[in-house]
Parts: structure tokens; sequence; C-alpha cells
């Protein structure tokens, strides 16, 4: 079954719950950056996200240098970036 894509409206009313959450150029998916004291807190912080994304059956495209997490989520599914992601968003939100 597809996933709805979100409307341009839903996308608005999402960011405004997801202050540090950003609007990918493309308008597809959303980024977000963390930064850590060191290597260990940036892969203890990806580690719990690993267990909330395989819960979920939702998993991030995330970099990872150092003390620094990129993290961007979109639903292929959806072609682009849907409630999902959305609810992905707040709890990797409630890590942080």
């Amino acid at each position: 079954m597809a996933v709805p894509q979100l409307t341009e409206a839903q996308r608005g009313e999402a960011l405004a719950r997801l202050p540090e959450w950003t609007l990918r150029d493309d308008k597809l998916a959303i980024v977000r950056r963390f930064k850590f004291a060191d290597f260990s807190g940036a892969f203890a912080f990806m580690t719990r996200v690993a267990l909330i994304a395989e819960k979920r059956d939702h998993h991030p495209e995330w970099t990872n240098v150092y003390n620094r997490v990129e993290i961007t989520l979109t639903t292929h599914d959806a072609g682009g970036l849907s409630q999902r992601d959305v609810e992905m968003a707040a709890a990797i939100d409630g890590l942080a």
C-alpha cells in the first residue's frame, strides 16, 4: 500500500512542530544536524535511533563524522515526505 506524500500545507505544519529540522531543497525530505561531545556520544545516539527505526520499520539516511550526525528522513514509498517521517523526527527529537 502506498504511503501518501504530505501536501505543502501539511509540510508547513509539520516543520512548525519540528523547528530543528529543515526541508531539503527539493522538498522531498527533512534534515537535521546533531553535534555531540565526542564520537562515543554520536555513536550512542545513532544506536538509540537505530532501535527506534527498527521498531518502526522506517530507516533514516544518515552520515557520521566524529562527533557530528546528519539525519535525512524521507519515505521512498511515498516519493517524498510523509507522516512517517514527521513521527520519526519527533521520536528522534525525544532522544536529542
